[in-house]
């Protein structure tokens, strides 16, 4: 018995240490003595992703006659599985004399590890037992490779013939009900949750969290977080993640340092949603301060991490880090160059932009949807028409992607910036999908630009058939009206608008400096500091006139007197920003503003004459790009 002992403890040993090699020749005459040893030698196998060693212990099996024992057949058929040798999994479940429910659910998991969901349902469905383990192996599989309608079916009728689920399968039904964004189906899961006690259970409660973040209802997924005992990192990942995807950036930092504060260790996931936080924020010095954690954690080598601190580092203005962190990164994959890509093409670099596009292709990378969309953004912004045109056809041939109506709106963009106008409006006729309101809004923007006024008003009549109570729709309409200075459509316009309660968005801007934050609104003097700050706009005013400038009142949509237009033009947003920036910051140091609405032509034109006046660089992002204002230029050539 001593010996017997001295022997499966080396067999174990030599496992414990990835020799199988030593283990077989120990075990291959103690097969029937100790079979539970078996578990030990494929385990082994499996760490060491050895495949010559799960045919090794199939020869052993097989030499000493114990190929139909069930429990080493089944052991030996959940290695092959997980190495994804499905063809050798599939030789020794037909040769299994004697199968169980778990040698189906094996054979199943396997295929579904390997993505083959085909051959898992023809499993599935040819199973003449199925137990719980059985069901959420399919529903799982269905909703994880996004088939969601798919694996919500499949759970309902386990619901229907009296299975009671358990925590991973509502975990995975609710998977699916966020993915399929279907809250009317995540709610009737809430139900069945509350039903079966599991609302506090991390798992389910952090799915249910999920799901409601998906669906936009982030109350209750907070709600939902609060009925557990304590906050893991999932947990947490789905409130940093959820707040970001609804809009409230900064309620998503606010939960990262709270994590933090207890002790959580973020992973890489949590670091991309708050790198992702500080990018829509446009926080340079949180932003910064995330990477370095990053980095300390090990998370920046993700590639994930690394295409979200692309993003974040452009969206802040900073391109040559956002370059940086691209060039450091070995290879990278589609999502990290279709980052670069987008950076590129937001800061108006559109030749470097499609130089990326054709690398990336020469790498052997299939360019997806988005990589499509930033190139063809890029070289709309850079007044690249011919390059566009090029990329668009590329996508119309190729096979494995289609234009979808986003695509096509950069092609009208495109087309319209360079005053193909009515090739832009014929597009948007003949594209084979449905046209939405943002595609009409450009072409009405395009329209503003080269005073098209009969293409404008069609374009309009579709935009706010669409979206009657977008107030963006009759501003642009009413720029148009106003450039042929015809005053009675613009009151109609404006009429239009009170009549249907829609009113214009306020210009916002905000701008950080010395790491705080600063908001201000158009025409706002509520400001603590206000008379310093329209001193320092006077004084700017009156040395961007001896320079030449005069203001473009033309764009101010009120039939008023033309001092009321200019008073009205120095009072935007970004004005007033760029003047207590003046006024506060260090000599020289550069400015960096926000601004939720496009840059209007004369702010473009004053801040020009800003940056060399104070010779400063002014970084201004504003809803479609970034301009980079520097000795009395700008980056865009004047082409937004």
């Amino acid at each position: 018995m001593a010996e017997a002992s001295s022997s499966s403890s080396s067999i174990a040993e030599f496992c414990a240490r990835g020799r199988p090699d030593r283990a077989f020749r120990a075990f291959s005459a103690r097969i029937w003595a100790e079979p539970s040893l078996f578990a030990h030698l494929l385990g082994a196998c499996l760490r060491r992703r050895s495949l010559r060693g799960a045919k090794q212990a199939q020869a052993v099996l097989i030499a000493a006659g114990a190929a139909g024992d069930r429990f080493l057949s089944n052991h030996l058929l959940n290695l092959y599985a997980k190495l994804g040798a499905m063809a050798d999994a599939v030789k020794v479940f037909g040769a299994m004399r004697r199968r169980n429910v778990m040698s189906c659910n094996i054979l199943l998991g396997g295929y579904i590890l390997n993505d083959d969901l085909t051959a898992a349902r023809r499993v599935f469905d040819e199973m003449p037992e199925r137990n719980l383990a059985t069901w959420n192996a399919m529903v799982s599989g269905l909703t994880d490779a996004g088939l969601n309608e798919q694996g919500l079916g499949l759970f309902g009728e386990m619901h229907r013939r009296g299975l009671r689920p358990d925590e991973f399968t509502l975990g995975s039904a609710l998977r699916g009900c966020a993915g399929a964004n279907s809250l009317a189906a995540g709610r009737q899961l809430h139900c069945a949750v509350a039903r079966s006690g599991l609302e506090s259970d991390l798992c389910v409660g952090s799915a249910l969290a999920h799901m409601y973040m998906k669906c936009g209802v982030p109350a209750a997924a907070e709600a939902a977080l609060a009925s557990l005992p304590f906050l893991n990192v999932v947990a947490y990942n789905t409130v940093v993640a959820g707040r970001v995807q609804n809009g409230d950036a900064e309620g998503a930092l606010e939960f990262f340092s709270q994590m933090r504060s207890w002790g959580l260790n973020p992973d890489k996931i949590t670091f991309v949603s708050a790198i992702a936080a500080c990018a829509e924020l446009g926080t340079l010095g949180q932003g910064r301060q995330v990477h370095a954690q990053a980095i300390k954690a090990g998370a920046d080598a993700d590639t994930a991490a690394r295409s979200s601190l692309v993003s974040m580092y452009s969206k802040c203005g900073c391109l040559g880090e956002a370059e940086r962190v691209f060039v450091e990164s070995d290879a990278g994959d589609e999502v990290l160059w279709s980052a670069m890509i987008a950076a590129c093409g937001f800061h108006g670099r559109g030749r470097r932009a499609v130089e990326l596009f054709e690398a990336m292709r020469a790498r052997g990378m299939q360019p997806n949807e988005v990589t499509f969309l930033a190139v063809l953004y890029a070289c709309s912004h850079a007044g690249m028409k011919e390059e566009g045109e090029a990329v668009f056809e590329l996508m119309r041939s190729a096979q494995w992607v289609r234009p979808q109506v986003e695509h096509f709106t950069c092609m009208v963009d495109l087309l319209g910036r360079a005053g193909a106008v009515g090739t832009a409006e014929a597009v948007i006729r003949s594209m084979p999908v449905e046209p939405d309101a943002v595609i009409w809004k450009t072409l009405l923007a395009a329209c503003k630009t080269h005073r098209e006024t009969d293409t404008a008003r069609r374009a309009a009549a579709e935009l706010l058939r669409l979206d009657p109570l977008d107030s963006a729709s009759y501003v642009l309409l009413s720029n148009v009206h106003a450039a042929a200075e015809r005053w009675e459509d613009v009151e109609g316009v404006r009429e239009a608008m009170r009549g249907r309660r829609v009113k214009k968005e306020p210009g916002i801007s905000w701008l950080e400096m010395m790491n705080r934050v600063y908001q201000f609104s158009t025409g706002d003097r509520s400001h603590p500091r206000w008379r310093e700050i329209e001193v320092s706009m006077g004084e700017l005013a009156g040395k961007m006139k001896e320079r030449g400038y005069m203001a473009e009142t033309g764009i101010v949509l009120h039939d008023i007197e033309e001092e009321e237009k200019e008073e009205s033009l120095a009072c935007h947003s970004e004005r007033i920003a760029v003047a207590f920036a003046v006024l506060s910051a260090p000599p020289g140091a550069e400015i960096r503003i926000m601004k939720n609405l496009r840059v209007c032509t004369d702010c473009h034109a004053a801040l020009k004459l800003v940056s060399e006046i104070t010779a400063r660089e002014i970084v201004v992002r504003d809803v479609t790009r970034f301009h980079h204002f520097a000795g009395g230029a700008c980056s865009c050539g004047d082409y937004w």
